[in-house]
């Protein structure tokens, strides 16, 4: 579990490729400390397992399913990615829950200066806006940030300058893809609110009951 406040900024040392999976070297120092293997550190908000450490790297995993979610397989040596450590029980929750389970990807339209802030324009897909709410968190990169407008192609976030100088989004520009975590609680409130429909409900030959028996009789 994380918080989406981001401690440190490392520097993709190298990405080893496989057949479909690779393994990054991540060169940074804050997160190190206390990490053992094992761990979990969210990179560019993706969760990924420590598999080795030394005095100022750490590397980690990445599998099918992480590559085709985030855009992780886009990255080269030299890129700089956000980072932050799972959250220890004793923490504060600063930003928001955040899992480090990307939803997917989005694009980055337009950043638009604003006196002292910055404005993020990003296209997604309708699967993840639909879970994208004015005023909501939204999480992008690993960073925990508010939702300042939506509509049904994009949605916009204020970037403080304090946000722009301790993470890599400043590196970002028109075209960059990033990754997006919507807030899990909106998530599971849709879940939730899904008719559960089983086999026999499908089939209603098959006994049991359903909406459909229900409305018949007068409920």
């Amino acid at each position: 579990m994380f918080t989406g406040l981001i401690e440190e900024t490392g520097t993709l040392q190298s990405l080893s490729r496989g057949s479909a999976s690779c393994v990054l070297t991540v060169g940074c120092r804050e997160v190190l400390e206390n990490t053992k293997i094992g761990d979990s550190i969210a990179v560019n908000g993706v969760c990924l397992t420590v598999t080795s450490l030394g005095s100022n790297y750490f590397t980690a995993d990445a599998m099918p399913e992480t590559l085709n979610r985030s855009s992780l397989g886009e990255l080269r040596s030299g890129s700089l990615v956000n980072l932050e450590r799972a959250m220890p029980a004793d923490g504060r929750f600063g930003g928001h829950i955040v899992s480090g389970h990307i939803d997917g990807t989005g694009t980055i339209e337009q950043i638009l200066p604003d006196a002292n802030a910055v404005w993020y324009t990003v296209s997604a897909p309708a699967q993840i806006l639909r879970y994208i709410v004015e005023k909501g968190s939204i999480t992008i990169d690993g960073i925990s940030l508010t939702v300042a407008y939506v509509d049904e192609k994009v949605f916009k976030v204020s970037i403080i300058p304090h946000t722009q100088k301790v993470t890599a989004l400043h590196e970002k520009h028109i075209g960059s893809i990033v990754n997006l975590e919507c807030d899990i609680i909106g998530k599971y409130v849709d879940k939730l609110l899904t008719p559960y429909t089983t086999e026999k409900e499908a089939d209603p030959s098959g006994g049991g009951l359903t909406e459909e028996f229900l409305r018949s009789h007068g409920f």
